[in-house]
């Protein structure tokens, strides 16, 4: 943009407080760098949906870093939500094949004329979605909870699967950084860069930005507190269990990953041209369906080391963090793969469920099974419990709590869990086994989420939803937890390894000692895991 430009869109920007109180009947517009948008008025929130801020990654720009969008004069109309990225068909996302999707979507109160005033602009917080990087969409998460605390709250989509994270070594010779993969990831710093230049028009400080985000999300958030190219581009980040992957990949083992993937979709020349030339169909078909064939890589560009060497080194973007957990994160897993394919899981068929869910030998299941028995006086209720505290403790929990120590060496670090083991299960049917404190359940007490099952929180977990809204958007405003009449929640320490409690109702949270040993985490540090 050319300096008059520059200096035209910060005039405009200016009187957009005037534009907005010019009728009360009139949609509110907001002028971004691009061009003008016209959202939606309520008597609480003005929502701005489906604005874009890359060109759209297709043709010769799939797997290329994001570009810019290129301006518009004609208002846009922002009342309805735009494409979100290509995936199948799950309950955490709407399948879709349009590669048109970089989009994000703006939440700010509805008060008259503060974009005028620099004393008034509000803390903003970026929303990542889940969905192990191949699933999932920003619309799905409405944040009125938020907005009436008084933040600005923006969502946004990035690319997914293979389309977001494809290394492949035709893809890495022809960049000029020598690297390919973690396009999802520079989608999301490419948002973050619309933010710090757009969003004084809504009302935002973009000097009090915080991310945050769940499950694949929450590794986004972590990935952005590695990432050099993310540094300046927000102030706080909150994590909700995002630590099950603190180790990634070589570029090369990407490469290799994305070599196979090449053949296997038709591309046996291994040329970019191939790729760039299969439809999303046949991308979708052959990408895999599991996070472990979208994970970030070590490109050297978005990422120079792996998130746990770069929080163990203090070589990050140091702002103040919360990192969290769910109690029984992966009963929700153990639903959705186990039961709900072949039925409750029986006791003869526990051990083969641990070899095939963890990918160990005979000689270590008989380990686990001694320390998550099925039988005997310490016995879980079912093997279904057994299965899911096992995977939780060794994905999730104790990698939230070696996060946590990490980062407090360096940083103003919050821990929490969440632990309302009455939780409504939003995505999934009901099975044999309480899903508990599963995994994804406490985002419900933050927005209001569009899900196959729906659940209404009762009044202790209302209570419980509005103490974790304030505590959300008192760390967006200061970089600490906190609420008027709230129990106190103080920095981790590692000398106290205490851990913030979230449980309905809210006057009952507060810290907790005994996180370590209900996850059983020397025996995953035993293992190295």
């Amino acid at each position: 943009m050319h300096a008059f430009q520059r200096v035209l869109v910060g005039l405009i920007t200016v009187v957009v407080g005037a534009i907005w109180t010019a009728s009360a009947a009139a949609q509110p517009v907001a002028i971004t760098d691009n061009g003008p948008v016209v959202g939606v008025d309520s008597p609480t929130v003005h929502t701005f949906r489906g604005i874009p801020y890359a060109a759209p990654p297709v043709g010769t720009l799939r797997w290329q870093p994001p570009q810019p969008h290129a301006a518009w004069s004609t208002p846009l109309d922002a009342s309805i939500f735009a494409n979100h990225c290509p995936q199948p068909a799950s309950p955490f996302g709407l399948t879709t094949d349009t590669e048109d999707c970089l989009y994000l979507n703006v939440y700010t109160p509805n008060k008259k004329g503060f974009a005028k005033d620099v004393r008034h602009r509000l803390p903003v917080m970026v929303w990542i979605h889940g969905g192990a990087l191949f699933l999932g969409e920003s619309d799905d998460y409405d944040p009125a909870k938020l907005v009436a605390q008084g933040v600005v709250v923006v969502t946004i989509n990035y690319r997914l699967g293979a389309l977001g994270f494809l290394a492949h070594p035709a893809l890495t010779a022809e960049s000029p950084d020598h690297a390919s993969g973690n396009y999802g990831l520079m989608d999301q710093q490419a948002a973050l860069e619309w933010v710090q230049r757009n969003i004084v028009a809504f009302g935002g400080n973009p000097k009090k930005v915080t991310i945050f985000g769940e499950s694949a999300g929450g590794l986004s958030v972590h990935s952005q507190l590695a990432s050099p190219l993310a540094a300046g581009l927000f102030q706080r980040a909150i994590v909700e269990s995002g630590a099950y992957l603190l180790s990634q990949p070589t570029l090369a083992a990407g490469e290799t990953q994305g070599s196979a993937f090449a053949t296997a979709a038709g591309c046996s020349d291994q040329s970019a041209a191939c790729l760039r030339g299969l439809s999303v169909a046949q991308v979708l078909a052959n990408q895999g369906n599991t996070e472990t064939s979208t994970r970030p890589v070590i490109d050297g560009k978005v990422f120079t080391q792996s998130i746990k060497n770069a929080f163990d080194f203090g070589q990050f973007n140091q702002v103040p963090v919360m990192e969290g957990s769910n109690h029984d994160e992966f009963r929700l897993f153990v639903a959705l793969q186990v039961e709900l394919v072949n039925g409750p899981l029986t006791d003869a068929q526990y051990p083969d469920a641990i070899a095939s869910l963890l990918q160990v030998p005979p000689a270590v299941v008989a380990l686990f099974v001694s320390h998550y028995p099925i039988t005997g006086p310490s016995a879980y209720p079912s093997p279904s419990i057994a299965l899911g505290a096992l995977a939780t403790d060794a994905a999730f929990a104790c990698n939230a709590r070696t996060a946590t120590q990490m980062l407090a060496v360096h940083v103003p670090t919050y821990a929490y869990e969440f632990n309302d083991e009455n939780a409504p299960e939003l995505f999934l049917p009901p099975v044999s086994f309480p899903y508990g404190s599963s995994h994804a359940s406490e985002i419900q007490y933050l927005f209001n989420v569009t899900a196959p099952f729906p659940g209404t929180l009762d009044a202790d977990q209302q209570t419980l939803s509005d103490a974790m809204v304030r505590y959300w958007t008192g760390f967006a405003n200061s970089g600490r937890p906190h609420g008027r009449h709230l129990p106190g929640w103080s920095k981790y320490k590692g000398s106290h390894d205490d851990i913030f409690s979230l449980v309905a109702p809210a006057q009952s949270s507060g810290l907790e000692s005994g996180f370590a040993v209900d996850h059983q985490c020397a025996f995953w540090a035993s293992l190295g895991i």
